[in-house]
């Protein structure tokens, strides 16, 4: 097992399809930002980094509401992509910046993702072994959150515009471990208000 994990959220989006103001919209009781850091803070990692963007302010507090409601306050770290407006990437590129240089690997959190199972992380880690990357998924599907070991830090490092790590992933082939999940919450994403019904 690896002695040092550590964890990014991705939060800097705009929620242009949502309409604004997606990641501090009302989910279950609190924000939507909320289960994505939840998951992250029960990860078996030794901390989490909050990348923020549009409505930083905003976001930053709320996740900062949650850690401190689970007394994780002092793990939760945030840092701003200044650029976030260019893409997914942008905001990638500025959470793995920010990773201590002993980290062994990091956890990638997307924050519109509130349904991530806090059991998840601990499976992905027990799972990657050798490999560079592990990733939860369900009926066949490849979800979130995703494990990179360090050795791919350097090509998350050159990922530009809004696809994030999908291509980098599909191209690992052998070297990227599945873990089926035990229901559809790695998948389940917001993008439209009409998501959050029900």
């Amino acid at each position: 097992m690896m002695q040092n994990i550590e964890a990014i959220i991705l939060a800097a989006g705009t929620g242009s399809r949502f309409g604004g103001g997606k990641l501090v919209a009302r989910y279950k009781g609190g924000a939507l930002i909320d289960g994505a850091v939840r998951a992250a803070l029960a990860a078996p990692v030794s901390r989490t980094i909050l990348v923020t963007g549009h409505d930083a302010d905003q976001v930053a507090a709320a996740a900062r509401q949650t850690a401190t409601g689970q007394s994780l306050h002092t793990r939760l770290d945030v840092v701003h992509a200044h650029d976030y407006a260019k893409g997914m990437a942008e905001s990638l590129r500025t959470g793995v910046a920010a990773l201590s240089s002993d980290a062994e690997a990091a956890f990638v959190f997307l924050g519109d993702m509130p349904e991530a199972p806090a059991s998840i992380a601990a499976r992905l880690a027990g799972a990657i072994g050798e490999h560079a990357a592990a990733a939860p998924s369900y009926r066949g599907r490849r979800g979130h959150p995703v494990l990179f070991a360090a050795r791919l830090f350097p090509a998350l490092m050159q990922l530009t515009g809004d696809r994030g790590a999908s291509q980098l992933l599909s191209d690992l082939r052998e070297d990227l471990v599945l873990v089926e999940a035990e229901g559809p919450g790695v998948l389940f994403d917001v993008d439209h208000p009409s998501a959050l019904k029900g």
